[in-house]
């Protein structure tokens, strides 16, 4: 009994519930295992890294985490709602929502200014122009843009730019930042000071997923999991140093 209050108790703790999620691709005639029975929590402000050499799996598991793809079989809930069998529609609903996404190449509209390409996601979810404009400026000020607000992407640096999405992920106030390979693209340097700025939003009580293949980056993370040919590996946690 008391083993099951438990459980229940972490269970309610958790952002994510990954179940026993399958994803299954059909190539021709063979059958491929992207995913293969994998069984996964994330609770409210973890901050975690996705590991694992090509062909593991941690992008089509980021893919689902990120409702951009739903498993084969299996169960996924975010925030106590079982999203896996949800329409397309719902799908970009929970994404426009829940999840602030951070991606390797920026994907940043080139034409529009910082505060434009920080806005847009205030656009789709009906915001009037001056709220949107305002949301902007704070996050881009929280992340240390509040002197290049009107610039486009060429006028900036690549770690500005990077901190242009990091605000644009931001500036819904998702449940869940989720950022692939988001200094794949940068110099050391560079990538210090985004993996410093990740540190700083996690620590206002953020959930941030990381998927990175470089281990210096997943360092920063306060647990690694491991995948390997479409099951996890190994979930260590990791005791950060001052």
């Amino acid at each position: 009994m008391e083993s099951s209050v438990r459980s229940i108790f972490v269970a309610m703790q958790e952002i994510i519930r990954i179940q026993d999620v399958y994803k299954i691709y059909q190539v021709g005639t063979q059958e491929v295992r992207a995913l293969n029975g994998v069984d996964l929590g994330v609770k409210k402000n973890d901050y975690m890294a996705l590991m694992g050499p090509s062909g593991s799996g941690k992008s089509t598991l980021m893919n689902l985490i990120g409702c951009l793809d739903s498993p084969t079989r299996g169960s996924y809930t975010l925030n106590n709602q079982e999203v896996s069998r949800l329409s397309d529609n719902d799908l970009a609903e929970i994404r426009n929502t829940e999840i602030g996404f951070v991606f390797q190449t920026f994907n940043l509209l080139p034409r529009y200014t910082a505060i434009e390409n920080v806005a847009l996601p205030l656009v789709y979810a009906g915001m009037s122009y001056q709220d949107r404009e305002k949301r902007a400026k704070e996050v881009l000020t929280m992340v240390g843009l509040e002197d290049r607000m009107s610039h486009t992407p060429n006028e900036l640096s690549g770690g500005q730019r990077q901190r242009v999405a990091v605000a644009r992920a931001l500036v819904n106030k998702p449940s869940i930042i989720l950022a692939d390979e988001p200094t794949g693209n940068l110099d050391s340097k560079t990538s210090h000071d985004i993996m410093n700025l990740f540190q700083e939003i996690h620590d206002q009580g953020n959930t941030v997923i990381l998927v990175t293949h470089e281990e210096d980056i997943a360092a920063h993370a306060h647990r690694v999991v491991r995948l390997r040919d479409g099951k996890i590996e190994s979930d260590e946690s990791i005791v950060q140093t001052a």
